[in-house]
């Protein structure tokens, strides 16, 4: 089999590190010239994932001809704001026959839509899949068992991605409900941050975990909102990355929310914005636009909005749990 992977970020080495293992021939694409040079050359990024190498039989292209054309698998593993323009520049290099596995997570901002409903707009097939679950990069490459939920509703793209990614070490766990899966892998970042706030805020343990169970319900309930299955937040996709983000410095959003907590200088937070990703930060936005626009109100997402977006004090939070229904 032949896969090719848009995105060479720490996910991108990461699942391509895992293909490898399972005997794919791997093709990676990324539009900087400077990082494939630095590719080809380090074989690997050590900001991204210390001491990793990537195997030298990889090939890394600018090219995106040459990391689609005879590919029977494509993996997106870039952030959402880019993805409308790869899919742009796609539109006339697919073929009906290959099929895409989506490893971004998020919400476009600009239309509030999820990425499996920007890559269907561009690609008319049902041979789209999304995985999602705890899995951070440093772990994946360390072939230690990690778990992912798999959703879509193609039986053939849910074979072709088994085979390509499942191994001693990688678990699938299939789901038909694409958005209910799309919708935890966003929802998580942003709890993430309020996890982040009560670290930040000194609180042990036993309130964190208080959080993370009734960010579950919170979840469920976005997830019936959007048409989604509720169990999904009993999945990989869910509880499993939910736990995972909201419980280490390793995760940006929890970074970000610890960072808020403490009360950090605003200059200072917008500085780390600046110099790090936090996915969760942007997807707020677009979560509260999306229920404002269904008139829906979940009162965690608006809590965690007023203290992010507008200003608020991040003890509001610790009431907030306490007095909750």
């Amino acid at each position: 089999m032949k896969v090719g992977i848009f995105g060479t970020g720490a996910y991108g080495m990461a699942l391509a590190s895992v293909l490898v293992e399972n005997n794919i021939d791997v093709t990676m694409w990324t539009k900087f010239e400077q990082e494939k040079n630095d590719l080809i050359k380090n074989h690997g990024n050590d900001k991204l994932i210390p001491n990793f190498r990537l195997p030298s039989n990889i090939k890394i292209t600018n090219d995106l001809v040459e990391c689609a054309e005879g590919k029977e698998l494509l993996i997106i593993v870039i952030p959402v704001a880019f993805i409308r323009d790869l899919c742009e520049n796609l539109k006339t290099i697919y073929k009906k026959e290959q099929h895409i596995c989506i490893a971004s997570k998020g919400i476009e901002q600009e239309t509030g839509l999820f990425i499996h409903e920007i890559v269907k707009e561009y690609f008319d097939t049902d041979n789209i899949a999304v995985i999602s679950g705890p899995s951070f990069a440093k772990d994946v490459v360390a072939k230690k068992p990690i778990g992912l939920t798999l959703a879509t509703n193609s039986m053939e793209t849910k074979t072709i991605i088994h085979k390509a990614l499942s191994n001693s070490y990688m678990k699938l766990r299939y789901s038909e409900d694409i958005i209910g899966t799309e919708i935890c892998g966003s929802i998580k970042n942003i709890i993430a941050i309020a996890s982040g706030m009560l670290e930040g805020l000194d609180c042990n343990l036993s309130t964190r975990a208080m959080l993370i169970t009734e960010a579950l319900h919170d979840m469920e309930e976005i997830i019936d909102i959007f048409g989604g299955v509720r169990r999904t937040v009993s999945s990989f996709a869910g509880f499993g990355d939910l736990l995972l983000t909201c419980t280490t410095t390793d995760s940006r959003n929890f970074s970000f929310g610890k960072l808020v907590g403490q009360k950090t200088d605003p200059k200072k937070l917008e500085e780390y914005l600046k110099t790090t990703t936090v996915e969760g930060y942007y997807t707020l936005e677009s979560v509260q636009q999306l229920l404002k626009d269904k008139k829906e109100q979940v009162p965690i997402i608006k809590l965690i909005y007023h203290i992010v977006k507008q200003g608020g004090n991040p003890e509001e939070l610790l009431t907030f749990l306490v007095e909750k229904d």
